[in-house]
C-alpha cells in the first residue's frame, strides 16, 4: 500500500526548515485524539480461501470469534473508529480481491461499533488501469456488488498507486463509484501528500487543485504521509506539521485522517525507520494542529499504517503521547 517514491529535499530549503522548526511540542491534554481514528489492516480479516492457500497462512488466526473480538478490543481502546481490512489487488481485469462472505459477516459481528472500510485497489497498470472505461466498469461493480452483499460495510477504501496529479481518469472512478456504490456509503480515498519543498513529483504529490477536485468526489481523504526519503527527524516533523495544516485546508469539508507511519521496510531508500515513525509522525502533526485555534471542522484523527507491524511500544506511545498526551519534549 506504501508509495514507492524517492523524495529529495533541496539542501538550502532543507537547511532553512531546520533552525527554523523547534523539535519540542508539547500538548498535554489529548486534545487532537477525537477517537475516530482509522487504522490499515490484514487481509486474513476478510480475504477468502484463494489468498490464505496461496500464501501459506494459517485460517484459525483470523476465522474465530476470540481472534476478532481481540483485535475490536485493542483498536476500540486506542480510538479507532475507522478500519481499513486489505482486499487487495484487483485482477487486471478490474474485479476485486474476493472476500470470503461468512468471515465478512462474523467480522461484522465483532466490528459492530467501527467503520469497516474495505481496502480495495492495487497498482496503476499493473492491477489498475483506471484510464480503461471497461476496467473501471468492472472495478466499480464488484465493489458495488460487495457493498450490496455485506450492507452493514460502511463504505471503500480506495487505495491506487501511483495516482498522478491532475488525472482525469481517477476522476471518472471515483464518480462512477459514487453512482454505483449504495446510497449512503463511504468513499475514503489513500490520497498522496502535498508537493514536498520547491520540487513536486507529480506522479507522488497532489497539487492544492487536484486535493479539492478528489475531495469533492470523496466522503474521506487519508494523505499516506511517509516513504519521503528523509534522514532528519526534524525535517520530517516540520514536514508532517506542513501537510497537516495543507491537507486540511485544501481538502475542503471532506473528512480528513492524517496517515502516519508504523512500519519498518529496511533497506528502502525511500523509508527510514529512525525518521518516519510513529512518534515523530505525532509530534509533528501535532504541532500543525496547534496552528489553529480551532480544530478544523473535518479533522477526524491519525490513520496508522499498519496494524500487523504495531508493536507494544508503539500502542503504548499513542496512548500515552497522543490519547493521554504528557509533557515532553525532546532535543533531537
Amino acid at each position: 500500500m506504501r508509495s514507492i517514491l524517492l523524495l529529495l529535499a533541496i539542501p538550502a530549503l532543507a537547511a532553512l526548515a531546520y533552525h527554523a522548526w523547534s523539535s519540542c511540542r508539547s500538548v498535554a491534554d489529548g486534545r487532537h485524539d477525537l477517537h475516530t481514528n482509522g487504522i490499515w489492516i490484514e487481509h486474513g480479516w476478510l480475504g477468502d480461501d484463494t489468498w490464505f492457500d496461496r500464501n501459506k497462512v494459517e485460517r484459525l488466526r483470523f476465522r474465530n470469534d476470540q481472534s476478532i473480538r481481540k483485535l475490536a478490543v485493542l483498536l476500540a481502546a486506542h480510538g479507532v473508529r475507522d478500519v481499513f481490512p486489505h482486499l487487495c489487488p484487483s485482477t487486471p481485469e478490474g474485479r476485486i480481491a474476493p472476500a470470503d462472505s461468512l468471515q465478512t459477516e462474523r467480522f461484522l459481528d465483532g466490528f459492530s461499533g467501527f467503520r469497516v472500510l474495505p481496502w480495495v485497489g492495487g497498482v496503476w497498470h499493473k492491477q489498475c488501469f483506471p484510464d480503461s472505461a471497461e476496467w473501471r466498469e468492472t472495478f466499480v461493480s464488484s465493489s458495488a456488488a460487495l457493498l450490496k452483499t455485506h450492507p452493514r460495510l460502511s463504505g471503500i477504501h480506495l487505495n491506487i498507486e501511483p495516482v498522478a496529479d491532475g488525472s482525469e481518469s481517477f476522476l471518472m472512478l471515483l464518480d462512477e463509484l459514487r453512482r454505483a456504490i449504495p446510497q449512503g456509503k463511504i468513499i475514503s480515498v489513500a490520497a498522496y501528500p502535498p508537493p514536498m519543498g520547491s520540487r513536486p513529483f507529480s506522479k507522488v504529490h497532489w497539487s492544492m487543485l487536484y486535493y479539492a477536485e478528489v475531495a469533492r468526489r470523496s466522503d474521506q481523504i487519508v494523505p499516506m504521509m511517509y516513504d519521503t526519503s528523509l534522514r532528519s527527524p526534524r525535517l520530517y516533523r516540520k514536514l508532517m506539521s506542513d501537510w497537516a495544516v495543507k491537507v486540511l485546508d485544501w481538502s475542503g469539508k471532506t473528512q480528513v485522517l492524517l496517515g502516519i507511519p508504523a512500519y519498518d521496510d529496511s533497506g528502502a531508500e525511500y523509508h527510514n525507520i529512525e525518521t518516519e515513525n510513529l512518534p515523530n509522525a505525532l509530534s509533528g502533526i501535532d504541532a500543525g494542529l496547534e496552528s489553529y485555534r480551532v480544530l478544523p471542522e473535518n479533522y477526524a484523527g491519525v490513520a496508522i499504517y499498519c496494524e500487523w507491524e504495531m508493536d507494544r511500544s508503539e500502542w503504548l506511545y499513542l496512548r500515552t503521547e497522543f490519547l493521554k498526551k504528557q509533557e515532553a519534549c525532546s532535543s533531537h
